[in-house]
């Protein structure tokens, strides 16, 4: 995102996403910093933050930490969006790592 862009989303909003993520959905994090954010050889992932075009992951990868950023498919303004998002890189992250997805009503 431009730094003279503001984040549509606000603090609360960004803590609770991420901490549902990384509490919910562990390997989900996983799957997306491995199959979209070019890091294949992580050994885990949390998701740091969010903005109106990207999710941010920290990912650990021979040892180290590693930040990455995973534009979302197109630009958001709504919370409710955010989980639509988030589904569809979980998605994209399965298929480029040729794993089957969960079912919809398992997110």
């Amino acid at each position: 995102m431009n730094e003279a862009t503001v984040n549509p989303f606000g603090a609360d909003a960004i803590t609770a996403v991420c901490k549902h993520m990384n509490d919910d959905h562990p390997d989900d994090c996983l799957l997306i910093a491995r199959g979209l954010g070019g890091r294949p050889e992580a050994t885990s992932a949390t998701m740091t933050g969010l903005d109106g075009d990207a999710a941010y992951y920290s990912a650990i990868v021979a040892g180290e930490s590693v930040e990455i950023r995973v534009p979302w498919s197109r630009s958001i303004t709504e919370r409710r969006d955010v989980r639509i998002e988030v589904v569809a890189q979980y998605n994209a992250a399965c298929e480029a790592l040729g794993l089957p997805p969960r079912g919809e009503g398992e997110h």
